[in-house]
């Protein structure tokens, strides 16, 4: 079974209904719901994703929010080891370097999901909008 690493922005196109890219991502967890792939995140995503959501509801409904993400969706494990590479790393932006790290060092993510594709050129693992992964995979 696949294992990918779905990024913040996904995350937000779905619970903020963001227009056209919503569609995309709601496929993309239903499949990940119906075990046809594994998904994760890393704490920074959901940390990410909490702070975002807190500007549009209450902190009860946001945690309820994110507590049902997480029967689906796993955590990798994030550590000095991720920080470290991803401040030594050539990538320009710090926090998709976390992100990067995490998978990689994981061993686990075949894949990155994000629509911010531009930020992981420097990526080793392959790097797919939720579009192009339902397109190709699923």
């Amino acid at each position: 079974m696949k294992s990918v690493l779905i990024d913040t922005d996904v995350l937000l196109d779905f619970y903020l209904d963001r227009k056209p890219f919503s569609e995309d991502s709601l496929q993309l967890l239903l499949k990940c719901e119906q075990k046809q792939f594994r998904a994760f995140v890393t704490p920074v995503i959901v940390a990410n994703t909490y702070y975002i959501l807190r500007r549009h509801a209450t902190h009860h409904y946001v945690v309820e929010r994110l507590q049902i993400l997480l029967n689906t969706i796993s955590v990798l494990a994030m550590d000095q080891k991720q920080v470290l590479a991803a401040l030594e790393s050539k990538f320009t932006d710090f926090e998709d370097a976390l992100q990067y790290f995490s998978a990689v060092n994981s061993n686990k993510i075949d894949a990155i999901i994000t629509r911010n594709i531009k930020d992981f050129k420097k990526s080793a693992l392959p790097v797919f909008t939720p579009q192009e992964y339902l397109a190709t995979f699923l």
